[in-house]
């Protein structure tokens, strides 16, 4: 079996550069790209990326890429690369997504078909087995997928299975929740850090600070969840409980975290403190129900992280507007306190009251949104009057 892959970590628009850091981190050197970053690695190296990076969706193989203007020359170009170092005699391999942009061939349809002949064809030639027989794929299953952009093909395989956004900690969710991968990038864009307090006044199911709090305590993200590559017969299973087991020695259970989540909706903190339970973290967080108008704090220096009803959210306009308002007035008081207020609105700094120091456009899966950045005046705890 190969030894040595080219990967690439898949990314929403707009959080590669952070996706890019994490695998930094793990000491890895990569390449930022739109949508993705590339790396290079072993099977430990696909192991580790998927337990550990927060804000990425997927981790894959490319297992080729190659000019495809025909579909004798998509044909030729995927029968050409090696499959046999990768699928094993036996094993599933559908050819489940095919995209094509800008290109000559855009029939995807057709793309799978061809994807799938050649495929087939190039294992059959190298285990020897006729034509005429079709291959057995009742074995573990390497989803593979092809996009072809610009008339370059680009043939990969799934190492994940379900995005690496099911950390797996979700027992129920309220009306369009932040997705988690989504959520652990915002705190890694702002500036908090463990030593530093932190709220969600409109906690919703609670995603922001669960991900705080296992941003804060070192914990793996993939730590509570399953992986295809797990099934393949060449991914060694003590190999992945080494790391696992690594992973959980790396975690720091002893560290005291400041970190509180409010909802107006009872219900939607019950939901809350059942997500903390599952991920151990019922005694890390505070959840508590209560208006975002009567939030008030003597803390100093805090990070305030909310995910306001917005787009597919909105339930009145005119309620929305009032607290879009009501957030400006609550939170200009918290002066040393920094805001990270994310929401599609394009009137959301007229509304809160004041301009934002910075703003990064995001995407909440298709729905363009913004990352408004208010950073607080830093003040020393000896500057405090007594």
């Amino acid at each position: 079996m190969k030894r040595e892959f080219n990967l690439v970590a898949t990314a929403a628009a707009g959080l590669e550069a952070v996706v890019g850091k994490e695998i930094k981190q793990l000491g890895i050197p990569c390449q930022v790209e739109n949508g993705k970053v590339r790396f290079n690695g072993d099977v430990k190296t696909i192991i580790e990326t998927n337990i550990w990076l927060r804000a990425a969706d997927r981790i894959k193989i490319v297992v080729g890429e190659f000019p495809a203007k025909t579909f004798e020359e998509l044909f030729q170009g995927v029968f050409h690369l090696d499959w046999e170092t990768i699928i094993p005699l036996g094993s599933a391999f559908p050819v489940t997504k095919a995209k094509c942009v800008k290109s000559k061939l855009h029939n995807e349809p057709s793309v799978q078909a061809i994807t799938k002949k050649a495929i087939v064809k190039k294992l059959q030639h190298f285990f020897h087995r006729p034509e005429s027989v079709p291959l057995q794929e009742n074995g573990p299953e390497y989803k593979i997928e092809i996009a072809i952009v610009k008339d370059k093909a680009t043939v990969m395989i799934d190492t994940t299975g379900s995005s690496l956004f099911k950390r797996g900690y979700r027992t129920d969710k309220g009306g369009a929740p932040i997705k988690e991968n989504m959520a652990a990038a915002i705190i890694e864009l702002s500036n908090w850090f463990p030593d530093k307090p932190l709220i969600d006044p409109t906690c919703g199911s609670g995603t922001f600070c669960i991900e705080a709090a296992m941003i804060g305590m070192n914990i793996a993200p993939g730590f509570n969840r399953s992986f295809s590559f797990e099934e393949w017969q060449w991914v060694d299973k003590k190999v992945v409980q080494s790391i696992r087991d690594e992973a959980e020695e790396k975690a720091n259970y002893d560290i005291k975290l400041d970190i509180s989540g409010f909802d107006i909706d009872g219900r939607m903190i019950e939901i809350a403190k059942k997500n903390a339970l599952e991920t151990g973290l019922s005694d890390v967080i505070e959840f508590k129900q209560m208006r975002l108008q009567d939030l008030k704090t003597d803390k100093i220096n805090g990070v305030i992280i909310s995910n306001p009803p917005y787009g597919e959210r909105l339930l009145d306009d005119k309620a929305v507007d009032i607290l879009y308002n009501d957030m400006g007035k609550t939170f200009s008081p918290l002066k040393t306190w920094s805001k990270f207020i994310l929401t599609s609105d394009e009137q959301f700094e007229q509304k809160f009251g004041s301009l934002a120091d910075k703003k990064r456009k995001l995407y909440n899966g298709t729905l363009k949104v913004d990352l408004y950045q208010y950073f607080g005046q830093r003040v020393k705890r000896t500057e405090i009057k007594r």
